[in-house]
């Protein structure tokens, strides 16, 4: 898989469920933790995602991870790209079925 592919999904379940753990977005994900913390922090360094931490919390593994709104401009030009290519593979196979 691209990065593309996976900063997409990864944009994707961070819109849906912000408030995840890292080890459970990875999970849901099917990456691995190193895999998921790479992605975060190009995330990060592309200013897509703001990675925010709860001092106060008693659980200093709280964070939250939050599309900023770069993000979800890129986050909406990955998903018109997945969509424009999973048409282009249907019509394709529907080509093929129909020869």
């Amino acid at each position: 898989m691209d990065d593309n592919s996976d900063h997409f999904n990864v944009l994707r379940k961070i819109k849906s469920r912000p408030n995840s753990t890292q080890r459970e977005l990875a999970k849901e994900l099917g990456f691995s933790l190193g895999k998921l913390n790479y992605c975060l922090q190009a995330l990060k360094k592309k200013g897509l995602v703001k990675i925010s931490n709860f001092q106060k919390n008693p659980n200093k593994l709280s964070y939250a991870y939050i599309l900023t709104p770069k993000g979800i401009a890129k986050k909406a030009t990955l998903t018109i790209n997945f969509m424009q290519r999973k048409m282009k593979e249907y019509d394709e196979l529907k080509s093929e079925i129909e020869e």
